[in-house]
């Protein structure tokens, strides 16, 4: 008999083409009347075009979010949305954008609004990541979720396929650790190999064809399933890393999780049998952690931490980071072992 325990959802999601043009009335559904739109300095026009939809209930816009959602940033942007009277947020952008609504949200309680424009999944996990004094730390805030997030499939048909092929990546990141999550349940396994199935075909039709809009809905719906999996069980060793590695180096985040995946996987892979047959499924090969490192080579993407900007000296510190604080994981974990497999992927080397 399964015993388990399943954390529903509390967002509603509104996914297909040509979406946006939905935004006012969900806004209007939410009661809120004063929107300010968040983006980053490169999404201005972006957050241009949705403050027109908007009309009198847009309130301005705050184009400040960067990576890792350093404090400093959200005490701005919290400063700004009482300045403009701001009553929600709207989150125009990736995880960098998403993550500083959901700062917001928990300083301020105003709800936040999503439209995602990469696959990073941010917009459906209840995690909280903030940078601060050069560590990142993590907190599951059921108050930060999104109240709605509208996906449409036409945002996403302009992004760049190097930057579709590492945010996919980091969306399978999401699939994976929640098949051998501590508090896994049939709802997130499912999901998760679903996930995983529609990122594994879309990734390659969008490298070789970007505006193919069929390969888009399934990269889009894909991402959209790994982030609503990793929001109902917990993170495991990958996703520590990869928040060690962004907060004290200020690495690119879906880049990261590109490189780390295949190791992790592979220091796991003796303690999640079933986790690793799930994946295989997906990536087809001798062992998933070889079939996705080969994955990522053949899409063009990153695959050393070197080439990310981390320093050789810098992996002894990770490994002791990793350690500190640790979270749960399918197979212990030590420092010699976190630094064994962080020297293989700063190299560059195969799993």
């Amino acid at each position: 008999m399964k015993e388990f325990v399943h954390r529903g959802q509390i967002t509603k999601v509104v996914f297909g083409s040509g979406t946006r043009r939905r935004i006012p009335e969900e806004v209007d559904a939410l009661g809120c009347r004063r929107v300010l739109v968040l983006c980053t300095p490169d999404q201005v026009d972006q957050a241009a075009g949705i403050c027109d939809l908007l009309g009198a209930a847009a309130a301005g816009t705050f184009a400040g979010a960067v990576p890792h959602t350093p404090v400093e940033v959200t005490q701005e942007a919290v400063a700004h949305a009482g300045t403009v009277g701001a009553d929600s947020v709207l989150s125009v952008g990736g995880g960098s954008t998403i993550g500083l609504g959901k700062a917001i949200t928990a300083r301020t309680g105003l709800p936040q609004l999503a439209l995602p424009t990469t696959y990073a999944g941010s917009e459906m996990t209840p995690i909280l990541g903030e940078t601060e004094g050069g560590i990142k730390t993590t907190r599951r805030l059921a108050t930060v979720l999104p109240r709605t997030v509208v996906y449409d499939v036409e945002l996403t048909r302009t992004l760049p396929a190097p930057v579709s092929v590492v945010s996919g990546i980091n969306a399978m990141a999401h699939a994976v650790e929640a098949l051998y999550a501590q508090d896994q349940d049939p709802v997130a396994l499912l999901m998760a190999g679903e996930s995983l199935d529609a990122l594994a075909r879309s990734l390659p039709l969008i490298v070789r064809r970007p505006d193919d809009a069929e390969a888009r809905a399934d990269a889009l719906y894909g991402a959209w399933l790994a982030g609503t999996c990793l929001g109902t069980v917990g993170m495991a060793l990958h996703h520590k890393v990869c928040h060690v590695l962004g907060g004290a180096f200020g690495l690119p985040h879906a880049e990261t999780h590109t490189v780390v995946l295949p190791h992790v996987i592979a220091y796991n892979a003796p303690a999640a049998r079933e986790a690793m047959s799930r994946i295989t499924r997906a990536l087809p090969g001798d062992d998933p952690a070889n079939a996705l490192f080969d994955l990522a080579g053949r899409l063009g993407a990153p695959r050393a931490l070197r080439d990310l900007g981390m320093p050789e000296s810098g992996i002894e510190r990770a490994a002791g980071l990793v350690v500190r604080d640790g979270y749960w994981n399918p197979r212990p974990v030590d420092r010699s072992a976190v630094r064994a497999f962080l020297t293989r992927a700063w190299a560059g080397e195969t799993p």
